[in-house]
């Protein structure tokens, strides 16, 4: 606002700078090409491949969101928040400084946040299993999580990075009087957002937006965005058991990409396109101390989604997201060109009955459906490392609601 009535002591003293969001729901799931035993009790008998669909009613995590100012141009969010046993972390956690040096051009921000991109996973609306999160902002080719599943410390420190998970550094941003342009640096810890001191490197980020206005349709944006980061491929050791605060080996990742925002009336889209690359050393779960598997190479992919949203009303908006992700180089020549691609399909609506300041209310409903290809375990009898494509799908029925 610029002025002393930022300051918390000039603002009502009903104002609670805090809400409360949950959903209870009823959601269906289902997986294909289950291995299961022919027999029930008795795997000697061998193993089959079976759908599994489970169906009840449930509930989602908690959000507990505070956000607000602190003095003038000082404002912060605290986010804690339980999944549905429970079990708390904190989502967000941070302090940001406005227009330093008395320019809007400079705001830091400290804690824990999420990586300033134009089309954000945070905002998305969409709440399913399968549908809630971007496939190409979290993946990892298939080689690379088997090659993982066989390293116990490589899985402990989580060398994946996910562009929508938040991260724990320091941002500098800035805007331009309208915000039509925005920029955005970070230094990121290269820990994936988790709490204390597991490893001692830093990833990097930036991006930056543009809007332009296109007549009656408003205003339009396009983006870009890059991350670079190093994860460790080994752990020194104490009597043989890993200390996995210090990580050694250190190999490169990296993701960049465009983004979209495209406004027709009562019809939006949001776009994005992914590139990534792991280092071989990474993508195969091998020590950089150690020699490479024979004829390895460092796995890119390519990614992106379409997602639209329908507004018939403010009340009443109609969602749908085509995805796919398609690997360009597999780790070895021999695999299968489509290891590890992903078609996903998502649509739903939400309804809100009412939406005011203090609380609102949703009605929401989804169908998402993810395919992964050749990625279900195979039988035991298989000569093939892969088994068949993995079809997963979820039903949601919720009522998302926030106070």
């Amino acid at each position: 606002m610029g002025n002393e009535k930022d300051s918390p002591i000039w603002q009502n003293p009903s104002y609670w700078p805090i809400t409360f969001r949950i959903t209870p729901e009823w959601h269906r799931e289902s997986s294909s090409n289950q291995v299961v035993d022919t027999v029930p009790g008795n795997p000697a008998l061998g193993q089959t491949y079976q759908d599994v669909t489970t169906h009840g009613f449930d509930f989602s995590g908690l959000d507990i969101w505070a956000a607000g100012t602190l003095y003038k141009d000082i404002s912060f969010s605290v986010l804690p928040s339980a999944d549905s046993s429970g079990s708390f972390h904190f989502e967000n956690v941070f302090v940001r400084f406005d227009n330093l040096f008395r320019t809007r051009w400079l705001n830091l921000k400290l804690g824990k946040f999420e990586l300033d991109n134009l089309v954000s996973e945070k905002r998305m609306l969409f709440l399913s299993s399968n549908g809630g999160f971007y496939q190409v902002y979290h993946y990892t080719p298939f080689r690379e999580v088997q090659f993982r599943a066989s390293n116990p410390p490589i899985v402990q420190f989580n060398p994946v990075f996910g562009i929508g998970d938040n991260q724990l550094g320091v941002e500098l941003s800035g805007h331009s009087e309208n915000s039509y342009a925005r920029y955005s640096v970070a230094l990121l810890s290269s820990n994936e957002g988790s709490p204390g001191l597991p490893n001692r490197t830093y990833d990097g980020w930036a991006s930056f937006n543009q809007g332009f206005a296109v007549g009656k349709l408003g205003v339009q944006r396009v983006g870009a965005f890059a991350f670079f980061g190093q994860r460790p491929t080994f752990f020194n050791t104490s009597f043989g058991s890993p200390v996995l605060s210090e990580g050694l080996g250190n190999k490169s990742l990296y993701r960049a990409g465009l983004t979209g925002l495209f406004y027709i009336k009562k019809v939006d889209f949001s776009t994005v396109f992914v590139h990534g690359w792991d280092n071989v050393f990474l993508g195969t779960g091998t020590a950089a101390n150690a020699p490479l598997p024979v004829g390895a190479r460092g796995p890119t992919w390519n990614g992106g989604f379409v997602e639209t949203h329908f507004t018939y009303s403010p009340q009443l908006v109609f969602v749908q997201r085509n995805e796919i992700v398609r690997m360009s180089r597999q780790v070895f020549r021999t695999d299968p060109r489509d290891l590890g691609d992903i078609d996903a399909f998502s649509f739903g609506l939400r309804y809100y009955p009412f939406m005011f300041s203090r609380a609102g209310l949703a009605l929401h409903t989804e169908y998402s459906l993810v395919r992964s290809y050749k990625s279900a375990s195979p039988l035991p009898t298989s000569t093939s490392p892969f088994g068949p494509d993995l079809r997963s799908s979820s039903v949601f029925i919720g009522l998302d609601f926030a106070f």
